[in-house]
């Protein structure tokens, strides 16, 4: 058995020494600063810079996939912008929403395992809109992503990460932008990486139940705002894939309660792999 986190660590230091008591092998990370120094120690993360790229704004902060135990070996791949990526090497459009890893267990088979942030994105100058997005960032990962797939079944690929979006409706009951939503799980189950968690009962259910979430609704919250606490959340953002072959083996669970939830506005979700 091996246990992932993925976590949005709200860009909070004390977040990391958090992160160790939870007995995981491996972390793909979200929103992550540099470790702190008597913790960096005892984890396995890559040398990229701790920024993530993009259009104006500063964000000191990146995604990362970390060995947490000697149980397992991680071996991170490089992960380049575009216009200097090599042949057949891992060009990412924003650099810090991605981080990938070869995972080897020391006992049973390697994966990889894939850190995924959606950033927000506001629209063009020429729009006047006032709107913002995450759901252009999450197919640019997507895109992204497809280079680690070469055939079209056998792959083994376990990808998480904050999103930024909903799944199986809009915001206050939008159908447009449920819409544009699905198009990204869609996509991603046509690449063999469908949604596998986390979802009801393995999470508590938002109480009270948001009134633009449908009846029946297996979200679990995993996010909060600023005008929320852990026991008021309401919104799932953080969203689990698995390659087809890999899903009867994997079990997602998110620790949403409210001892449990941690020092970032996001709580942890918990991945196994059998």
């Amino acid at each position: 058995m091996v246990k992932l986190i993925s976590w949005n660590m709200a860009h909070r230091e004390e977040a990391w020494r958090f992160l160790l008591d939870g007995k995981a092998d491996v972390a793909l990370l979200q929103e992550a600063v540099p470790p702190p120094t008597d913790v960096a120690a005892r984890l396995k993360v890559d040398s990229s810079p701790w920024e993530t790229a993009g259009a104006g704004v500063d964000r000191p902060w990146r995604t990362a996939v970390v060995g947490l135990s000697d149980r397992v070996e991680v071996n991170h791949l490089e992960a380049t912008s575009i216009p200097e990526a090599p042949y057949r090497g891992l060009a990412v459009s924003r650099p810090g929403t991605l981080a990938a890893a070869l995972v080897k267990p020391r006992d049973g088979e390697p994966f990889y395992a894939v850190s995924l942030y959606a950033v927000w994105e506001t629209p063009h100058e020429c729009t006047r809109s006032e709107w913002i997005f995450a759901d252009g960032s999450v197919h640019r990962l997507i895109s992204d992503l497809s280079a680690l797939i070469g055939q079209q079944s056998g792959h083994r690929i376990v990808a998480a990460g904050d999103l930024n979006i909903y799944r199986g409706y809009g915001e206050r009951g939008s159908r447009y932008w449920a819409g544009r939503y699905e198009t990204a799980f869609a996509r991603m189950a046509a690449l063999g990486l469908p949604f596998v968690g986390p979802q009801v009962p393995n999470g508590r259910p938002a109480d009270p139940r948001p009134p633009e979430l449908p009846e029946g609704c297996s979200n679990v919250p995993t996010y909060h705002t600023n005008h929320q606490t852990p026991a008021t959340a309401s919104h799932q953002l953080d969203f689990v894939f698995a390659s087809s072959d890999l899903i009867e083996h994997v079990h997602v669970r998110a620790p949403n309660e409210v001892d449990y939830w941690g020092p970032s506005d996001h709580c942890r979700v918990e991945i196994e792999i059998a």
